[in-house]
């Protein structure tokens, strides 16, 4: 099954339509940490990331992992870390998962720049949630109900195509 962006607003799993956001600067070939955009191309996608305090029932043919408040994603282009999943440190720069608003209570990251990250290229691409479409920092957003959908469309060994 592919995840296919057809347009900035526009994610297309099967013959389901689901209205998103997308990276505040569009999408780009050439992508660069901090730069807002949405890396084209065609990715694997992770794991499926749960604030199980928030989501109670889940149902998903992803490996679920429990989100917990030691939990961060590496954005530092210092570290041998770099977009990879850390138990947070205050000297490694990342972006937290446990999060006090509601954007990461599911999350899948795409394997973009995922196995032997190149520093600086960009980190911390997700599929998350969103709750009024407003851009991203180059992430891929969902309403929390169009997510669950995906969950039951979506395998393993989907793909989403930028």
């Amino acid at each position: 099954m592919i995840i296919h962006l057809k347009n900035k607003q526009t994610l297309k799993i099967g013959n389901f339509y689901f209205k998103c956001s997308i990276g505040a600067s569009g999408t780009t070939n050439k992508k660069i940490e901090g730069d807002k955009k949405t890396p084209k191309g065609i990715y694997s996608i992770e794991h499926l990331y749960v604030r199980k305090d928030r989501i109670k029932k889940i149902h998903s043919n992803l490996k679920i992992i429990k989100i917990k408040k030691n939990m961060g994603w590496c954005d530092d282009i210092r570290s041998k870390k770099y977009n990879k999943l850390i138990k947070i440190k205050k000297n490694i720069h990342h972006e937290k998962l446990y999060r006090k608003d509601y954007k990461y209570d599911l999350l899948i990251p795409i394997k973009y720049n995922f196995i032997k990250p190149k520093k600086n290229l960009g980190s911390c691409i997700f599929i998350h949630l969103t709750k009024d479409y407003k851009t991203t920092k180059g992430c891929v957003a969902l309403k929390k109900k169009d997510f669950f959908i995906m969950l039951k469309l979506i395998k393993k060994n989907s793909k989403i195509k930028i």
